[in-house]
């Protein structure tokens, strides 16, 4: 096995070594746990509740007895909330994001996909066997001119973005994007993992930002893992698209479905979130403060108004050298890396959270003025 042992050497020699860092006792800013949902009392309530009544874990796939009333009543919560006929639970965004596209284009198919779409996307997109198209991105006008040349030689199309982008914080024109599937006759894939809680003035996502409404023609793919607060994932559409992905989606048909006390916390967090819409618009305006305050200190800050703050430090090994100075002075702030963004493009990836306090914000912005005089 001594090529493992090179391969590593490499990747160490180049800057990409990873390890992972135990955040007990630091003060966390890279977590995606904007809306500070998860140890809300509420929620560890409603999840303490249902752990005392099904224990643990499900013990088995959502077709065979892992499928309780807290996963039924989550979907239906969760298809209110979208304003969609009806939802179907994953184990987590990537198994979701890997059992649906492949379901829906294949063989004979197209699928167009931003250049920037989550890793996961990318992965269902290769494992589809459908002819994979990858537009600029979100650079529709190239996307318009694929669709025009490519279209009419494939059965089905489907185009694939993120709503808000995982690394850039940047966020799709939904409103673009639905009118282009709608011209030509596409099916249109919304990855909302980091929309959800995230934008519009209720946090339902990228439609609400958008003054749009859901056609048949669009899937609603979410996390419940991140502005919920909980664990897993979620694909909303039309009745008969979620009734076919409960019987071809291979990543939900074979996997041991969601704890019934982790459907419960994402539950009581979207109530949350329904009665008190004030956190999604106290979290952009959080954002806001916390990127007027960055400008000043001497790195190039990225942002479009999500929680997603790139702090841009491009040559790798700065970045590395960057995070390890926080981390010996207790803030986590992980450096983002070839193969997650281009080579050459590192960076410090500061996500905003409710549960920062001013102090935590001075303390942070103190160090990081020390940290880049010394690296």
């Amino acid at each position: 096995m001594d090529w493992i042992k090179q391969e590593l050497e490499k990747i160490k020699h180049t800057h990409l070594y990873r390890v992972r860092k135990l955040k007990e006792g630091l003060l966390d800013l890279c977590s995606n746990d904007y809306l500070a949902l998860r140890d809300h009392p509420q929620v560890i309530s409603a999840v303490a509740q249902v752990l005392k009544e099904y224990g643990v874990g499900s013990g088995a796939s959502q077709l065979v007895s892992g499928y309780t009333k807290y996963h039924l009543r989550l979907e239906e919560k969760l298809a209110e909330f979208k304003k969609v006929p009806k939802c179907v639970l994953f184990g987590s965004g990537y198994l979701a994001n890997l059992g649906v596209i492949p379901s829906l284009a294949g063989e004979g198919d197209l699928i167009l996909s931003d250049e920037l779409n989550h890793a996961s996307l990318i992965d269902a997109c290769r494992l589809s066997k459908a002819k994979v198209l990858i537009f600029k991105h979100r650079d529709y006008e190239h996307l318009e001119n694929l669709l025009r040349v490519n279209r009419g030689n494939f059965h089905k199309c489907l185009i694939v973005s993120d709503t808000v982008f995982s690394m850039d914080g940047d966020v799709a024109d939904i409103r673009l994007l639905k009118k282009m599937a709608k011209d030509y006759e596409c099916m249109l894939y919304l990855d909302e993992a980091h929309a959800t809680g995230v934008l519009g003035a209720t946090g339902r996502g990228g439609l609400e930002e958008f003054s749009e409404s859901w056609e048949e023609f669009m899937i609603i793919m979410g996390t419940l893992s991140k502005a919920l607060g909980s664990y897993g994932a979620f694909v909303c559409g039309s009745e008969v698209l979620c009734e076919y992905l409960i019987n071809k989606a291979r990543s939900l048909i074979f996997s041991t479905s969601l704890p019934p006390c982790l459907c419960a916390g994402a539950e009581k967090s979207i109530e949350i979130i329904q009665k008190e819409p004030q956190r999604v618009r106290h979290l952009r305006n959080f954002a806001q403060l916390i990127f007027e305050n960055l400008k000043e200190v001497g790195l190039e800050v990225s942002f479009h108004h999500t929680p997603i703050i790139p702090l841009m430090v491009y040559d790798e090994k700065r970045a590395v050298k960057l995070r390890d100075y926080l981390l010996e002075r207790g803030i986590l702030l992980q450096a983002i890396r070839y193969p997650t963004v281009p080579l050459g493009k590192a960076r410090l990836r500061l996500t905003v959270s409710l549960r920062y306090s001013q102090s935590d914000l001075e303390f942070f912005f103190s160090q990081l003025r020390e940290a880049l005089k010394h690296c």
